[in-house]
């Protein structure tokens, strides 16, 4: 029996606080949820409930009192529904979490590994900068004390994801003794792009994802870009025959996890009442129009305005479509206290305003863009979608191009770019584009909405099966087998 210990910005649960005090609990989403089903209460998994401790930011004021009340014994930190998992959520200084969070992962990052940046006009490294990459280092600290400290000799370590690139490091020079797993979710950049960062900034989060004896992605082309990084690192030798990094004495095995989807779960929640409404409203605004679905957070890199414009080169180059179509496109919030993010959402409605007022008719909506957050009503687009839009300019993986034709109701034509990571699984039965090349896009959704019914059907189910190959549990699972 062995613990495994859990590190993400992001925890499985969250806490509401309400006007007298009392804390309400939500469960979160996401793989890791499910993929902790591998080693939490089965009989085949290496440790039970009580051997699992995720570690997490606090994101809230719910969450920093949850924190603050298992410091203080006044709340258990195990029992919450989490699979079972026990949860430390770590109350790190407002300041210093925005910093990291905001100035480092998600505007520096995430804009390395997605190829963002604007670059004649940034990104723009000066002293501000270096006092951001203070509090990122001091986040990835506050989790590699937390980590050390509850760790049981011997224990294994999951650090996730770009938010956490320091701590396999620092934690194994606190703790030796652990066995060590980071896996990446975003992209890797190539050299070329990813040398944008300072050199002693862009050394230390290669040395620091390093202090892993297992570093994992998403795809064989992101684990590839990492190993092309790692030769540029001093003092470092890379075995590709062995997917091998070696630096000062201690080996960092490179590993490839494709993510897929938990069919069976998903296909239950897809099968609940409020979905079921939800299809029935959505029907009825279509009537009997093919549909055309896009799902994204309004996030740079997911391509949102490109697909528009080729939704709408579609409509003039081939009129016939024209009060016989509908596109849906979800485009939720995401991180909106960023301006480059709250200029691209004004970005997205004004291109959806101009497709419904060049096109509209008063007896036929040519688009309809749903900002509201609404989960039951992504399952339902899913299901009754005949053309699936999934675009982005760079994507780890995309489990909406998997999610989509898994819960396709009678087959759906994927439209998938060529730049996300599923295209690696899905590509042969999926039509491809060039996410930067709005025309080829507009004749991929033009040939798809042709595609005979059998023909799709036979793709739909093909991709499904593709989709579901490596589920979150088994994901999960093989990283911790990794270490042994």
């Amino acid at each position: 029996m062995s613990q495994v210990l859990v590190a993400s910005n992001r925890g499985p649960v969250s806490f509401s606080l309400s006007d007298d005090g009392a804390l309400t609990m939500r469960r979160g989403g996401g793989g890791l949820v499910s993929g902790l089903a591998a080693v939490t209460g089965s009989p085949e998994g290496p440790g039970t409930a009580e051997d699992v401790l995720w570690v997490c930011a606090a994101l809230s004021d719910g969450d920093r009192s949850a924190a603050r009340a298992v410091t203080d014994g006044r709340l258990d930190r195990a029992g919450h529904d989490t699979g079972g998992a026990a949860v430390r959520m770590l109350d790190i200084p407002a300041a210093t979490f925005q910093r990291a969070y905001n100035a480092v992962a998600n505007s520096t990052l995430w804009f390395v590994h997605h190829l963002l940046y604007d670059t004649p006009r940034s990104p723009h490294f000066d002293a501000r900068a270096r006092r951001d990459w203070q509090s990122y280092e001091a986040y990835n600290a506050a989790f590699a004390d937390a980590l050390a400290r509850d760790a049981a000799q011997g224990a294994k370590a999951a650090v996730q994801d770009y938010h956490l690139s320091l701590a396999p490091r620092m934690l194994r020079d606190r703790r030796p003794d652990l066995k060590i797993v980071h896996f990446s979710h975003t992209p890797w950049a190539p050299p070329e792009y990813y040398r944008l960062l300072p050199d002693d900034i862009g050394e230390q989060i290669l040395d620091g994802i390093l202090g892993a004896d297992h570093a994992g992605f998403l795809t064989e082309r992101w684990a590839a870009a990492f190993l092309d990084c790692c030769e540029h690192l001093p003092g470092t030798k890379v075995d590709r025959l062995a997917q091998t990094v070696t630096r000062g004495g201690h080996v960092t095995r490179i590993g490839v996890h494709g993510l897929g989807v938990d069919a069976d779960a998903l296909r239950r929640r897809a099968a609940e009442e409020d979905v079921a409404a939800r299809v029935r409203s959505l029907r009825a605004q279509v009537g009997g129009r093919q549909l055309i679905v896009r799902v994204d957070r309004t996030e740079l890199s997911k391509n949102i305005v490109r697909g528009l414009a080729a939704y709408r080169e579609m409509l003039v180059n081939h009129p016939e479509w024209r009060g016989r179509v509908v596109h849906l496109a979800f485009a939720y919030p995401s991180r909106y206290d960023l301006p480059e993010y709250r200029a691209y959402t004004a970005a997205v409605q004004q291109a959806a305003e101009q497709i419904i007022d060049e096109f509209g008719t008063p007896d036929w909506d040519p688009l309809i863009l749903q900002v509201n957050d609404d989960y039951p009503r992504s399952l339902a687009a899913y299901r009754i979608a005949d053309v699936l839009l999934v675009n982005p300019i760079r994507d780890g993986m995309n489990l909406i191009a998997k999610e989509g034709p898994v819960l396709s109701d009678r087959g759906c034509a994927l439209v998938l770019s060529r730049e996300a990571g599923a295209a690696a699984e899905l590509a042969e039965d999926a039509l491809m584009v060039n996410p930067y090349d709005v025309s080829q896009t507009a004749e991929a959704l033009h040939r798809a909405l042709l595609m005979p019914p059998g023909a799709r059907e036979e793709r739909c189910r093909r991709l499904a099966v593709a989709a579901t190959a490596l589920p979150p549990q088994q994901w999960f699972a093989d990283q911790l087998a990794a270490l042994d």
